[in-house]
Order: C-alpha cells, then structure tokens, then sequence
C-alpha cells in the first residue's frame, strides 16, 4: 500500500490485475474511446475499501500490469539530496547515470557504486542530457541557447545555437530531437556533419521527448495537458502523421494539469512518464498499465534506466534523485 505521496489505482472489469497507487476514494466512468473500450472505471485510493457489486463490463483488459516490472520487496531508495531542482538522468556505457541541478548550473554524476561527484559547475542552466552512439553526452544548454555535447573529461562543444531547448533524444544514427516548449516547437538536428537544425512539429506545448525502440516513433509530453503526441520518423528526420497513441495521462487528485515531463522506454516499448501523479508506464499498445508512487510529494520530473544491465530506474523529484531496481530493461539506441 502506498504512503499517499502519489499514483494511482485503475480497476477494469475482468482485469485480474489491480494496481494501487493514490489517496481518497473516488470513481468515475470514461466514455469509450479507441484505447478503453466502453465504460472502463477510474478509482483514486489511499485507505482500505472494500469494492463490491462492479457488474460485468465490456472492456478491453490491460495487457501489461505493473506487476511484471516491479521487484517483490524493491522499494525507491535515495541516492542524492541538497539540490535545488534536478533533472535530465542519463546513462552512459558503463551504466554510470548523469543528472542536472538546473537553477545551480551544475550535471553531476552517480558512479556504479552509488557515490555522486560533481561533473560541471558551469552548465548555463543545462536541463535535459542524453548519451549518443558516439559516446558523448549531449545537452540542453538553455543558459546560452546552445545544444552541446560533452567528452568524458567535462570539456564541451558547441553542436548547434541560437535554440531554446528543454530535452533531448539522440538516435542511433546521431540525429537529436529536441524540444522548444516556449516556442512551441520541436526541433530535428541531422547526424551529419552538417549539423543541420530544423523545425519539425509546431503547435504544442513539447517537454520530454523519447523515441521507442525501433526508432521509428518520437513520443512528445505536453505538461498542460493529459496528452502524449507521437509522430512517425522519417528518414530525414522530419515527423508525420502525429497522433494521440498513448493515454490519457491520469491526474493527481485535485489538479487540473498532468504535469508530464521526461520520459523513458523499456526494451520491449514500455513508456514510463515523470509526473505529478507518480511514474506512469503505457504499454506498446498505448494503454496504461499503472502509476509507480512517487518517492515523495510534489512532481516527478524525469526518469531513465541506469546500472551495468540498465535494469535500475533513476527519477529525478525536486531536490533529490532516486532509483529502485525493477524487472524491465532499457534501451541503447543503434544505429539502424
């Protein structure tokens, strides 16, 4: 049973799994829609109830349940704290995870064993981070409206300027996606030496940005809505036919905003989303599997798959960062 911080509980009829996750009782019923079915129930929990007289309901199971990622035993154990706001996790090839303290300037790393060195102190506000094919770490740099890439060594350069920026994905061809939430855009720079920047996708609010395993998708959050957009890569980079595959994302008891930010996938497509209303895992199918409780209250703002076997989820919640070992496993983008 969970303390209250976050999460939530979602019961379909016929469904042998039920996920607990949140506080003070409550049920609704969602109209139909194509990743629902009819009447599917909707309950927020925090105390014991005893559920009687759900009738047979004709609706689409879930196919998978928060039981095949969690670890019987295996709770969020805290790795780093004294931090303003963390964020952008990212794993390098060793299984070492990086993350920022955005307001101080600062990426940090977390060695295998578990101890936390200071990386850079100087980062001009540098947000989200993720490692490409060619070893470096590339991030927002928001400060200097610069997206960078770094050595191991903490030297950087400069990959392209004149951007603003908030999260990153860099494909197994070098391509990076990046997202440009006050200018409503979402940018494609080229895995060539060119470096090309282009617009890509305008009109939305975009936050966190993950391709699936296949590469052949980028899924997008928009923290004002309960909606995660996906777009078909193309082989230059540029995204069509963009869709609501995924969701809806849930909210937190008494909000009206979701709150979604980074992302993760798992080998297999499973989508885990930082939110307010704890970690939310979508399977390939675009169903929600069920909300992971949040370390503690307030709003999750970023996640990834770290350790030697990426097995070990990472959350970054505030001033503090996270982890806790599960069953499922990350991804390594190839090149195609």
């Amino acid at each position: 049973m969970p303390d209250g911080n976050g999460g939530e509980l979602y019961v379909e009829s016929n469904s042998p799994n039920i996920e607990v996750c949140q506080s003070v009782w409550q049920t609704q019923t969602k109209n139909r829609n194509e990743l629902w079915g009819v009447n599917a129930v909707r309950i927020t929990v925090c105390a014991m109830l005893l559920i009687v007289g759900l009738s047979p309901m004709p609706v689409l199971s879930q196919d998978m349940a928060l039981s095949g990622v969690l670890v019987d035993g295996e709770g969020w154990q805290l790795v780093s704290q004294g931090h303003k706001f963390t964020e952008g996790p990212a794993v390098d090839a060793q299984g070492r995870v990086y993350f920022t303290d955005v307001p101080e300037s600062r990426i940090f790393r977390i060695e295998l064993d578990g101890k936390v060195t200071l990386f850079d102190e100087k980062t001009a506000n540098t947000n989200g981070l993720m490692f490409g094919p060619d070893g470096l770490l590339y991030g927002c740099r928001n400060g200097d409206k610069q997206i960078v890439a770094y050595t191991e060594k903490g030297e950087y350069t400069v990959v392209v300027e004149g951007v603003q920026s908030n999260d990153l994905v860099v494909a197994g061809n070098g391509s990076i996606w990046f997202t440009d939430p006050p200018g409503e855009r979402v940018w494609h720079i080229s895995g060539d030496a060119s470096r090309t920047k282009k617009i890509v996708a305008e009109g939305i609010r975009p936050n966190g940005v993950i391709l699936t395993p296949d590469q052949g998708t980028l899924v997008v959050t928009e923290s004002q809505e309960p909606v995660l957009w996906t777009f078909r890569v193309e082989r230059d980079g540029s995204l069509s036919h963009k869709d609501r595959y995924y969701g809806p994302v849930q909210l937190p008891s008494r909000a009206d905003r979701p709150g979604s930010d980074g992302m993760t996938v798992d080998s297999i497509g499973r989508l885990y989303v930082a939110t307010r209303a704890g970690l939310q895992m979508f399977d390939p199918t675009g169903r929600l599997g069920g909300a992971i409780a949040k370390p503690q209250a307030g709003s999750l703002s970023n996640v990834c798959f770290g350790g030697p076997n990426l097995d070990i989820l990472y959350v970054t919640a505030g001033d503090k960062v996270y982890r806790r070992k599960v069953q499922a496993t990350g991804v390594r983008y190839k090149k195609p």
